[in-house]
C-alpha cells in the first residue's frame, strides 16, 4: 500500500512554522514471523525471518521468497555471516548450530554440542568460524567451516556484553572470570591466539565493548557501583571514570561513531558523554520533569477519533477509518513530562537512562529514561543542548537512527510507525489489513527500508522522496 507522507513542523527559534516535507511510503503485505527474529543480510539483499522451524529467505526488492530452509527443531536465533553468504540458526534446546549456504542451498552444516548444551552462538568476523557458547558459560568453542578444526577457550564470564569484536574483525576481547577475579583476554581472530590477558580493575565486570576505531576498550562495572575503564590494546588502563559513589552506576553505554565521545546513562536519570582526550565528561543532561527551554521543540502526540456511524452491522474495512488517528503537536514549554514511579522494591527497577545512541554523523544522541517510558529525548552533540522532546501516547518500545542519515524511526507497540529529523516529526498508521501493531523495527543498511515486526507478523515499509525521482 502506498501513502504520501508530510513532516508535520520545522522549529525556528523566532517562530514555528509548518514544513512539508513529502516522501512516499510503500508497505508491504503482512508476512508471518516468530518471536521477532528477522534480519536484513549485511550486503541489504536478503532478508531472513523465522517461522517456527522454518528459515525463509526472500529478496528485498520484491519480498519473494529465494530460499526454504526446514531446521530440527524451532530456531530461537539467526545470524548473517559478514559476506552475506551463509546463514546460522541457533536451536539452543537441542545445543545444536544448523549452517545454511544462500548460494549453494543443498550445502548444509550441523553443530552439535552434545551434553555441554548451548546458550549462545554468533559468526566470527571472517565468516568461516562460529562461536558457540555451552550452558552456564562453562567454554566457548570456535568452530572452522573450512578446517572443520575445533578450539576451545574457558573460563567465558556471564554479563551483560562479554565478548565483543573490534572495527574490522581483528581483534576478540573476551570477559573471563577466575579465581573471583575479572579479566580481558584479547584473540588475533586470524588464528585465534591469545594477544594479552590481563586483570581489570572491576570487583564484578558487567560489559566491554571496543570504540569505533578499535583503540579502547570499554570495560564497565556492575550496576552495583558507578565505574568505567578504558584500556588499551595492551592492556594499559588509559582513564577511569566515576561519576559518584554508593547509588546504583551505569545502566547504559553507547560510542560515537567517530570515537570521540562515550555516552553513559544512568540511574540517576543523567546523560553523561565523555571526550577521548581526558575521559571527562564534557556535558551532563539530566531529564527534567518539566521542559522549561523555549528553544526545545517538543512534540506530542495527539489522538483524534472519528465517531462511528449508526448502526452494529459495520465491517472490518469500514470500521478501520474510525479508527484513532494520530499526529505531532507542537507545544510551547513549560511541559510537564508524564513520569511513572518506579517501584524499588524489586529487581531492575525502571528508572534511569535505559536507551541511548547516536546518530550517524554524530551530530545527535536519543535517550529513553525508563521512568518516563512514554518520552524521548533528542540532544545536539555540538551544542551540548537540549534540541527536541517527543512524548507519545504510549510506552516507546524500540528507537533506531538511519544509518545513513541523521533520522529516527520509533514504534510504541501501536499501529503507527514514528519519525523525526531535524527537520520535523511525523506518525503514520501502517496501512494493512487486520489488527497489526509495531512492536520492532530494523532498518535496511541503506536507510530507504524500514523492517517492522509485531507479535507474529512482519511488514517492510519502502521510503522513497518523489521529489529526487523526478529529478
Amino acid at each position: 500500500m502506498n501513502c504520501i507522507c508530510c513532516c508535520v513542523f520545522e522549529h525556528t527559534i523566532d517562530n514555528i512554522a509548518f514544513c512539508f516535507l513529502e516522501f512516499d511510503m510503500n508497505f508491504s503485505e503482512l508476512f508471518r514471523q516468530s518471536n521477532q527474529i528477522c534480519k536484513f543480510s549485511p550486503d541489504g539483499k536478503f532478508l531472513a525471518s523465522v517461522v517456527e522451524f522454518r528459515l525463509v529467505i526472500r529478496d528485498v526488492d520484491t519480498l519473494q521468497i529465494q530460499n526454504l530452509y526446514t531446521c530440527l527443531d524451532t530456531i530461537q536465533h539467526i545470524e548473517w555471516s559478514a559476506d552475506s553468504q551463509f546463514i546460522l540458526c541457533g536451536l539452543f534446546k537441542r545445543g545444536i548450530v544448523q549452517v545454511w549456504s544462500i548460494e549453494q542451498p543443498e550445502w548444509t552444516c550441523k553443530i552439535d554440542e552434545g551434553s555441554a548444551g548451548l546458550c549462545a552462538t554468533r559468526w566470527s568476523p571472517d565468516g568461516r568460524h562460529i562461536l558457540t557458547t555451552a550452558d552456564f558459560y562453562l567454554r566457548i568453542t570456535v568452530w572452522s567451516l573450512v578446517t572443520k578444526s575445533v578450539s576451545y577457550i574457558r573460563y567465558p564470564k556471564r554479563c551483560q556484553k562479554s565478548l565483543d569484536y573490534s572495527n574490522g574483525g581483528k581483534y576478540m576481547a573476551l570477559a573471563e572470570r577466575r579465581e573471583c577475579k575479572d579479566f580481558i583476554s584479547i584473540f588475533a581472530c586470524d588464528s585465534w591466539e591469545l594477544v594479552k590477558h590481563f586483570e581489570t580493575e572491576t570487583d564484578d565486570l558487567a560489559g566491554i565493548e571496543w570504540s569505533p576505531d578499535g583503540r579502547v576498550l570499554a570495560v564497565w562495572e556492575s550496576p552495583i557501583k558507578y565505574k568505567i575503564l578504558l584500556y588499551t590494546l595492551d592492556g594499559r588502563c588509559v582513564s577511569k571514570f566515576s561519576a559518584y559513589d554508593n547509588a546504583l552506576g551505569i545502566k547504559s553505554l553507547a560510542w560515537s561513531p567517530t570515537s570521540q565521545f562515550l555516552a553513559l546513562g544512568s540511574y540517576d536519570e543523567k546523560l553523561r558523554v565523555l571526550n577521548h582526550i581526558t575521559w571527562n565528561a564534557v556535558a551532563t543532561h539530566s531529564h527534567p520533569p518539566t521542559v522549561k527551554e523555549e528553544d526545545v521543540v517538543v512534540y506530542k502526540e495527539i489522538e483524534t477519533r472519528a465517531p462511528l456511524p449508526p448502526g452494529n452491522d459495520i465491517d472490518a474495512p469500514t470500521a478501520a477509518l474510525f479508527t484513532p488517528q494520530s499526529k505531532y503537536e507542537v507545544d510551547q514549554p513549560p511541559i510537564d513530562i508524564p513520569v511513572v514511579k518506579p517501584d524499588t522494591n524489586r529487581a531492575n527497577p525502571k528508572l534511569g537512562v535505559g536507551m541511548l545512541a547516536f546518530s550517524c554523523d554524530c551530530k545527535y544522541i536519543y535517550t529513553r529514561n525508563d521512568n518516563m517510558p512514554s518520552t524521548l529525548w533528542i540532544w545536539d552533540v555540538q551544542k551540548l543542548r537540549l534540541c527536541a522532546v517527543l512524548t507519545q501516547g504510549a510506552a516507546i518500545k524500540c528507537v533506531e537512527w538511519d544509518p545513513l542519515q541523521p533520522r529516527l524511526a520509533l514504534c510504541t507497540g501501536t499501529n503507527k510507525l514514528y519519525m523525526w529529523s531535524p527537520t520535523g516529526s511525523l506518525a503514520v498508521e501502517v496501512p494493512v489489513e487486520g489488527v497489526f501493531n509495531v512492536h520492532s523495527l530494523k532498518w535496511h543498511p541503506d536507510g530507504n527500508t524500514i523492517l517492522l515486526l509485531g507479535k507474529d507478523q512482519m511488514c517492510v515499509c519502502y521510503l522513497s522522496d518523489p521529489g529526487a525521482e523526478k529529478s
